[in-house]
């Protein structure tokens, strides 16, 4: 039979359980015809390659990105990022900001709360030294704001506006008034709505992404939406629909509709709905319902079972487990998806609870993809449940260092206790329960894509540490292992993660994830052999070749 190529004396890694390793393998019309061993290939003729024992895998799935949030952040200027030891240097530090350049509409930075040593910012502060322009500070993990009354009034915020939900997406009020302090979804409607963005910057910027994912063999992602950035998340789906139409997508999209406001659940499944209808194409598909459960651990959003060890709160959920059965049967009936950002403890809780009571309602009719994600706080109860509801658990390993610098174990420790900070980012427990495990880079900044690597994320997931060797922003690297060495995860479960388990949370292994008779031609090559290689500086590693539906991309 004739072929377009023939790939021979490789060391390949298949991601097919049936038949893992092959030396050979044969496509046409985009397609793997054969993959095998040599003797094999004498029933085919075509382009031969001898690679010379070099490795090959199958194209990477990204499990959770953000494609289009990304945008936005690249031409929203957060602003300049704040150094101070009190509240008053960081208000100094933006009053000479201000002065020195007068006259815009707006001005923006970046504070770590932990520099106001346990004060907070109030909307008089930030009155005082911009009292003629709109000021707003974006908390360092974008899931808080600070902002003072201009902006409030330009949302009409008001001490009865009311909160989304209490103890996650709220206003901080003092004696009843709004301080000018918000927390997650809340607060994300403000950072975007003075925004203008032209199609040439938009496609400028997937031009970008699709440059790095080409490079590093990132075959396909599923998109987490941008929330509370609806309009803009429509037009970069548009272009992106447009660039396909051209022939210029290669990288596979998984698209989703996020919802912040749980009062708009049924709303957002119908935005889903419409989605899915109007982008329907060879690399773009929108069939998922986006939620955000819960929020992050440092600023103790994150919902959990157990108490926050200073302030005793648990923070709070979206949606009440009934609300996440009722969201399962409307998917349900619609063939559409859900993927939910759960960092606590109680935010994945809340999901397999929803599960549970949607799959015994529905029984074999029940056919969502469910999917938590980040997972960096899991009670032991719940372990081995993901996989007996058929619930995707996806991790984000490149955090699994702790990445927030110095020593991450004694901020976690101050935030869960000791026995619980040693509990953190399981992902090898996880994956022995059988359960279906993901990986994912989750970033909502282009930047330099360092973050955005897979092979950093292979790397932190094989060694739980950012060292000096590793290929990672400067401020992330830690002082020590973080615990528990039990939870390092072997490179072909890194690769796994990264393919076959990816393609079939995004409900595409069928045509994508492993190197299979009938599937995409998705194949890396690489001078390195990843299964012998180090694990301390795999994230320099990176694809000789990349080949996606059987053409050569670089």
């Amino acid at each position: 039979m004739k072929v377009d190529k023939i790939i021979k004396n490789a060391k390949i890694f298949t991601s097919d359980k049936d038949h893992p390793l092959a030396t050979a393998l044969a496509v046409k019309d985009g397609k793997f015809i054969y993959v095998g061993d040599e003797a094999g290939l004498s029933a085919y003729e075509g382009e031969v390659t001898d690679l010379g024992g070099k490795f090959v895998m199958p194209g990477i799935i990204d499990s959770h990105v953000h494609v289009t949030t990304s945008i936005g952040f690249a031409y929203m200027d957060p602003g300049e990022y704040i150094v101070c030891s009190s509240k008053q240097e960081a208000l100094d530090f933006m009053a000479a900001q201000i002065k020195s350049n007068p006259g815009l509409k707006r001005y923006r930075f970046i504070l770590e709360r932990k520099y106001l040593k346990g004060e907070d910012i109030v909307k008089e502060d930030l009155d005082a030294i911009c009292p003629d322009a709109e000021l707003l500070i974006l908390e360092g993990e974008g899931h808080s704001v600070w902002v003072n009354s201009r902006i409030l009034d330009r949302h009409n915020i008001t001490d009865e506006t009311p909160d989304r939900v209490p103890e996650l997406s709220y206003y901080v009020r003092k004696d009843g008034h709004v301080t000018g302090n918000a927390f997650e979804s809340s607060a994300w409607h403000m950072l975007f709505d003075d925004l203008e963005v032209t199609d040439e910057q938009i496609d400028a910027e997937l031009q970008r992404w699709i440059d790095f994912s080409v490079t590093t063999g990132v075959a396909a992602v599923f998109d987490a939406g941008f929330p509370e950035g609806d309009a803009l998340h429509e037009r970069i789906y548009e272009r992106l629909y447009e660039l396909d139409k051209q022939g210029k997508l290669p990288v596979y999209i998984d698209g989703s509709i996020a919802l912040t406001n749980p009062r708009k659940m049924k709303d957002v499944v119908e935005e889903v709905k419409r989605f899915n209808h109007k982008f329907n194409t060879a690399h773009l598909n929108v069939h998922t319902f986006k939620v955000f459960m819960d929020g992050t651990l440092r600023i103790e959003t994150a919902a959990q079972v157990t108490p926050y060890v200073d302030t005793h709160k648990t923070g709070a959920t979206t949606f009440s487990k009934e609300e996440v059965a009722e969201v399962m049967r409307l998917l349900n009936e619609a063939g559409l998806d859900f993927h939910a950002h759960t960092v606590g403890e109680k935010a994945s809780r809340t999901v397999l609870d929803g599960v549970e009571l949607a799959r015994k309602e529905l029984g074999n009719n029940f056919h969502v993809r469910v999917t938590c994600a980040h997972l960096e706080i899991q009670d032991d109860a719940d372990m081995d449940r993901f996989a007996k509801l058929g619930v995707t658990a996806d991790y984000s390993p490149w955090w699994h260092s702790g990445c927030t610098g110095g020593n991450p174990y004694e901020i976690w420790r101050s935030l869960l206790g000791e026995e619980r900070a040693n509990k953190m980012y399981r992902s090898k427990t996880m994956w022995k329960t059988g359960a279906n495990v993901t990986w994912s880079s989750d970033n909502i900044v282009y930047g330099d894509f360092i973050t955005w690597n897979p092979f950093l994320g292979m790397e932190i997931g094989m060694t739980r540490f950012i060292n000096e060797k590793t290929k990672a922003p400067e401020m992330t690297r830690v002082a020590a292992e973080y615990p528990s060495p039990c939870e390092k995860m072997s490179i072909e479960e890194m690769i796994l993660g990264y393919t076959i388990n990816g393609a079939k949370q995004l409900g595409i292994e069928a045509s994508k994830g492993s190197i299979s008779v009938g599937k995409d031609a998705d194949f890396l090559v690489f001078d390195n052999d990843l299964l012998t290689a180090e694990h301390t500086g795999f994230s320099h590693n990176k694809p000789r070749d990349v080949y996606f539906c059987g053409k050569k991309m670089n």
